[in-house]
Parts: structure tokens; C-alpha cells; sequence
């Protein structure tokens, strides 16, 4: 770790991330396929080159690019009253009225309980205390199955924030979907049990767009090499400061650490800000695409770091990046908590499902769910660059750490059981995310 010394005691007052994630947020919308996505793509590449990464270009992809309209949202009965609301990425355009039915947090369960068909589905964003927290994707996908109409995702964080968040992953969906929020959604809970009728209507197209990669490289020319990811897009109504504005200027720092000790690393580092991820992982997919699987020594994704205080590492099954966090950790004196259950729904998901050894970086808020994250409320004011510096030293020890093993490789059969034992195979299946060699 001394060789890192230099380089970390810089890192401590380096006003350039904050000046990076200023620049970066001042672009407002860095939607999927859109030109604040190019144009943050632009910025990234020249912060790449000034963090002294090698080889930087950026390399284009083709997606289904989804572009917000108006969206409206009226109850009809037993009162009548219009509330604000958002479409929600690829959401076909179109309106629906009929019967509001709550489904409470919008698990399977419940919503076995009910009878949707034909129907408006009004599910929470949180999910009940205890178990894994259910993705968007999944009620969405689930409700759809079982005959809904139309979905309405409430928000359970306050302050008149209707929530984003994409219903697939690249394709336009099944049937109409808005966010509400909280406050609009206490309405609903009530009036639903009262047979409430509502009338929801979406303005928005998917059209073939283009999206882009940047990347470039650290260190010598081996084998094996691994990957350090951060996705630089983010939702067209706020700054993405939190999601991901702080993932990638986390990555830029730890870039800038590793760049002085470049010479020195025991494998090539290829460092890429992927485009597209909050509607469908996409530039992590057209990535994992274009890499040989027996080249990728291991996956860093930085998703959720540099947010808070205290940072998480998501081992997703994988125990030789468990115990290399644990190293870093107690070498570094800074607490990192190792948490082993896997996910599909940040960039390092192709990765893992080829059985590719992967950490994702996420950070401790001490609230359920995104908080700020998939609203307007997502600006820069809350972010703490501290967190972003100390985020980018650990992100270079693990990166260096990762380097310097052989991580063994993911046993398939072993990753669908854990899928599995955290009850995620139903809700994959209802949102088209189930490998199929996992049947």
C-alpha cells in the first residue's frame, strides 16, 4: 500500500472530482441515446485523458431510445381530481381507464391476492423489512402478467417526488406505467378501497438512437485484465448527481490513483463508463458483448459509490472478491461491508452471469431504497465530495488488490441456487431477466 501514499495523500484535497461532477450535472438530462448522454460522453473522455488513462475512445452502440411525452393522471370517483405524474421509461404511449386496485408493495404475493385483470395496478417503491427489495421491474412485469392494465408506482419517500425508473430492459413495454408520489399515493391507498376509477394517459415514443461506451486502459498488456465500470447516464428530469453522477467521478479518482502506480500493477485495468444503463443495462451489455469472457479477470462496478459515507461492497456470490474487500478494509482502516446476495439490475449483471467475479460499490444512506435517486430531487447540492475522494482511494486499493489474485470464476449452477434462495426467480420471469440455461 505505501506506493499508493503519494497518491493518496493528493487525492485528499483535489477539488477535480467536484469540479468533474459540477460539469457533469450542469448538462441536466443524460437520458439513454439522447445528446446530454453524448455530450457527458464527450466530458467523460477528456476526464479519462486528464486522469491519465491511456488509449481513450469512445465506441458507439445502436438502442431502442425512449423519449418522455406529457403524462396525466386523474381520479374519476369517489372524487375527481388531477395529480402530477410521470411516464416511466418505455411505456408506450396510450391511456387507460379503469378500477384502481392497491397492491400494497406489489409482490407477487399480494398481488395473487387480487383480482388485477383489467385493472390499474398502484404498487409502493419500498418493499416489506426483512426480505430482498423488489425491483420495479418485477411488480411491473408481474402485475402485466396477471392482466393489469396500466401500472402506478408510488414513491414512499415524501415530498412531492413521482418517481422514474425503467419498466424493461430496452424494449418498449406491455402497458401504460406512471410514477406518483407519495403524497398523491396516500389518495389512492384510501380511495382504492372504495372501487376508486381513474384515467391514466401516456405521451411517448421508442425510436432506434444510438448510445456510446468510453474507455480506455492502465497498466501492462496481460492475459487477463480487469475491468473498472461506472455508468455516466442518467434520468431526464434531474442532475443524476447521486445516480451515478458520484459512481463515475468515484471511478475518475480511483483512475487518477492507479494511472501513478500504472507501471507497477500486476494486470491490465481497461476503465469504461458505460451509457445507457438506467434503461437497460445496455452499455454494460454491448461491453460484455465485445470482451472475451476468459480475458475479464474480474469486474469492479462502481454503482451507489461515493453517496455516502460508508461504503458496501456486493460480493454477488462471488467469495474471492469478498475476501479481497475484507483485505482492503483492514489494511486501509475503513470500513467496507462485504454483503454476498446478487442482483441483476446494475452494470456488473452480465458479468456475473457468465461467471465473472464481480463487486459492485455501492454506499450506506441508512434509508430502504434509492431516497433522492429516480426524482427531480437528485441534484448536487446532496452530495458530499469527501465521499466521492474516499471512495476513489478504496476503489484503487480493491482494483490493485483484485490485480494482484486469481479470483476463481462463478459456477452457474451454484449462482441460479442463490438467485433462487433470494426468491428472485419469479420476479425475473415476469420481467424477461431469467437466464435460459438456468431452467
Amino acid at each position: 500500500m505505501d506506493r499508493f501514499d503519494a497518491a493518496m495523500g493528493r487525492t485528499w484535497t483535489d477539488d477535480r472530482p467536484w469540479a468533474f461532477l459540477t460539469e457533469l450535472t450542469a448538462i441536466g438530462s443524460r437520458m439513454g441515446g439522447s445528446e446530454g448522454e453524448a455530450e457527458a460522453a464527450d466530458l467523460v473522455a477528456d476526464a479519462f485523458r486528464d486522469a491519465g488513462v491511456a488509449e481513450v475512445r469512445q465506441e458507439s452502440f445502436e438502442l431502442q431510445a425512449w423519449t418522455r411525452g406529457d403524462a396525466s393522471f386523474r381520479l374519476r370517483s369517489p372524487v375527481e381530481r388531477e395529480f402530477e405524474a410521470l411516464a416511466l421509461p418505455y411505456s408506450p404511449g396510450g391511456e387507460v381507464a379503469a378500477e384502481l386496485v392497491d397492491a400494497g408493495y406489489g409482490t407477487p404475493d399480494e398481488i395473487d391476492e387480487l383480482e388485477v385483470e383489467g385493472k390499474i395496478v398502484v404498487a409502493s417503491t419500498t418493499t416489506p423489512e426483512g426480505g430482498r427489495f423488489i425491483h420495479r421491474m418485477e411488480k411491473f412485469g408481474y402485475a402485466v402478467g396477471q392482466g393489469a392494465e396500466a401500472f402506478v408506482f408510488v414513491n414512499h419517500v415524501p415530498g412531492q417526488l413521482p418517481p422514474t425508473g425503467s419498466l424493461t430492459f430496452g424494449r418498449e413495454a406491455e402497458a401504460p406505467a406512471i410514477g406518483v408520489s407519495k403524497e398523491t399515493g396516500a389518495w389512492l391507498t384510501e380511495l382504492a378501497d372504495d372501487g376508486a376509477q381513474a384515467r391514466l394517459s401516456v405521451s411517448a415514443d421508442t425510436i432506434p438512437g444510438r448510445s456510446q461506451n468510453v474507455m480506455g486502459r492502465l497498466g501492462p498488456e496481460t492475459d487477463e485484465e480487469l475491468l473498472l465500470l461506472a455508468h455516466y447516464d442518467g434520468h431526464d428530469i434531474a442532475e443524476g448527481a447521486l445516480d451515478n453522477g458520484c459512481g463515475v467521478a468515484t471511478v475518475l479518482t480511483a483512475a487518477r490513483i492507479l494511472s501513478d502506480v500504472a507501471d507497477q500493477l500486476e494486470r491490465g485495468v481497461r476503465i469504461v463508463a458505460v451509457g445507457s444503463e438506467e434503461v437497460g443495462l445496455l452499455g454494460a451489455e454491448h461491453l460484455a458483448d465485445s470482451v472475451d469472457d476468459e480475458g475479464v479477470a474480474a469486474v469492479v462496478n462502481v454503482d451507489g459509490g461515493g453517496r455516502f459515507r460508508d461504503l458496501i461492497a456486493l460480493t454477488h456470490t462471488s467469495e474471492s472478491t469478498a475476501e479481497a474487500a475484507e483485505r482492503v478494509s483492514e489494511r486501509a482502516n475503513q470500513p467496507i461491508e462485504v454483503q454476498s446476495r446478487p442482483h441483476p439490475f446494475s452494470d456488473q449483471w452480465p458479468f456475473v452471469r457468465a461467471g465473472i467475479p464481480s463487486l459492485q460499490l455501492h454506499s450506506d444512506s441508512g434509508e430502504r431504497g434509492r431516497g433522492w435517486g429516480h426524482t427531480h430531487a437528485d441534484t448536487r447540492d446532496k452530495v458530499d465530495d469527501r465521499n466521492i475522494r474516499e471512495h476513489g482511494i478504496l476503489t484503487a486499493l480493491l482494483v490493485d488488490e483484485l490485480a494482484s489474485m486469481d479470483a476463481d470464476r462463478l459456477d452457474t449452477e451454484d449462482l441460479a441456487e442463490a438467485f433462487r434462495d433470494a426468491e428472485f426467480e419469479t420476479g425475473m420471469k415476469a420481467a424477461s431477466l431469467w437466464p435460459e440455461g438456468w431452467e
